[in-house]
């Protein structure tokens, strides 16, 4: 049991080490949007995803509905439902009720690959320590850059506040470069999103039913156009 948990420390850490830098933006922005230093963690504390946490921050700011914001984070999020269905062949007879939802809470895509990738089946206790690196990771860079966010001059947050959306762009430029179909996609929502930002009317829909509009039509457009071929008979 120690053996598998400290294996799975060992996978974890370059995990939370990326996290840590990640999270440190967005702890930055939290401060910068109105957030106090402790909200900012304990929605880091509480949650593991950068996207669904980036994409709640204006919502909560705005006083959104708890309707809203519940169906954002479903359409953000849903990719980790497919891929804990994915890993759940996988685990081991450890892995009860109550051990599933424990590590549902940190089944990220980067857990989900290093988990996957393990030779046979995977248990609790190597599960518990793969995801505990990436947790206290994404804590830590929160506080960090919450902390620094609360402490530094305005024009320097809001110059290094821009590190969130490069981190964005990395992930999205290299696959929209080589494959057509996500480069469609990518290009698809942005341009939604310009419409609802832009155009008198849509510009009055709130931003979190802007981000499941163009979600969901983007996909819809994504798969329309370049339908997943059948595998041969």
């Amino acid at each position: 049991m120690k053996a598998a948990f400290r294996q799975g420390i060992r996978h974890g850490i370059p995990i939370g080490l990326g996290y840590l830098s990640v999270s440190f933006a967005f702890g930055m922005k939290a401060v910068g949007d109105g957030l106090t230093v402790l909200q900012a963690v304990l929605i880091s504390m509480t949650n593991l995803t950068s996207a669904g946490q980036l994409a709640a921050l204006p919502l909560m700011v705005g006083g959104a509905s708890l309707a809203e914001m519940a169906l954002t984070q479903l359409t953000i999020n849903l990719r980790y439902a497919l891929m804990s269905l994915s890993l759940g062949r996988k685990l081991d007879g450890s892995m009860g009720t109550p051990q599933r939802m424990i590590f549902s809470f940190a089944n990220t895509d980067e857990i989900f690959a290093v988990s996957s990738s393990q030779p046979g089946k995977v248990g609790k206790h190597y599960l518990y320590g793969l995801m505990a690196a990436p947790w206290i990771g994404w804590s830590l860079g929160t506080f960090l850059g919450a902390a620094a966010g609360a402490l530094l001059p305005d024009f320097v947050r809001t110059a290094l506040g821009i590190a969130i959306y490069g981190m964005f762009l990395a992930i999205i430029l290299p696959p929209a470069r080589k494959r057509r179909p996500v480069r469609f996609v990518v290009l698809a929502a942005v341009a939604l999103s310009l419409c609802f930002h832009y155009i008198p009317e849509l510009n009055t829909v709130s931003s979190g039913f802007a981000i499941i509009i163009c979600s969901v039509l983007a996909a819809a457009a994504g798969a329309w156009r370049f339908p997943a071929e059948e595998d041969a008979a």
